[in-house]
């Protein structure tokens, strides 16, 4: 995977200045870490939502920084927007070291097909969207894979304890945590999506064309 480098300046603007800093397609951000000075910082806005698009909550990143001939990795730890424009509005990186391990969210994802889907009353719930995890910034995996293919009926689960890592990554969650699992619909559900489908039928069989070719509705004017 290439190197993900974004280019970030020094910010004398702060408090509710930076409102001006963002009108002109920059975005304030805030570099911390264990054992260094806190800095603030800011960037061109467009290509830190590059960088978010690419890395997101997991990927390294290269910060190159005015006047540092070296560049610092760093992980997005937060970033805020406003919930009305979707404005990206301050961005959080920390700093990691690569001999030190480091702590953090990483998204869980599902593969493969559950069997107990096939049952019309049944559903995939998904009680946790990300997992806890502790190990060093080379071994930051991307995503965990939850594979759901052996979820034949209602009521089986997948726990955190059944999910296994590569080595040197060690998951904080309580290991009898359910990630997913297969319950049933509510029967309004089901009985809503059944007189759906009923209609649906229905309408085929009143516009789609009899068994000699013809429109029904047309063999009905005729």
């Amino acid at each position: 995977m290439d190197k993900i480098v974004l280019e970030v300046a020094n910010r004398e603007t702060l408090g509710k200045k930076v409102k001006h800093l963002r009108r002109q397609g920059i975005t304030p951000v805030h570099l911390f870490g264990h054992g260094i000075e806190s800095l603030a910082l800011q960037c061109s806005t467009g290509e830190l939502e590059r960088v978010l698009a690419q890395a997101g909550h997991t990927g390294l990143i290269n910060l190159n920084l005015d006047k540092e001939k070296k560049p610092r990795t760093v992980v997005v730890r937060k970033f805020n927007r406003d919930w009305r424009k979707g404005q990206l509005l301050h961005v959080d990186f920390y700093q990691v070291q690569m001999g030190e391990k480091i702590k953090l969210e990483v998204p869980v994802i599902t593969v493969g097909e559950a069997p107990a889907l096939n049952a019309k009353d049944n559903m995939l719930d998904h009680e946790l969207d990300a997992l806890s995890v502790e190990c060093l910034p080379a071994k930051i995996p991307t995503s965990i894979e939850v594979d759901i293919s052996s979820l034949t009926q209602s009521g089986q689960a997948i726990r955190v304890k059944d999910v296994a890592l590569g080595e040197g990554i060690t998951i904080l969650n309580d290991p009898e945590l359910v990630l997913v699992k297969i319950s049933k619909r509510a029967v309004a559900e089901v009985e809503e999506e059944a007189v759906e489908e009923a209609a649906e039928v229905a309408e085929e069989a009143i516009e789609g064309p009899d068994e000699a070719g013809h429109d029904k509705e047309k063999s009905r004017e005729a």
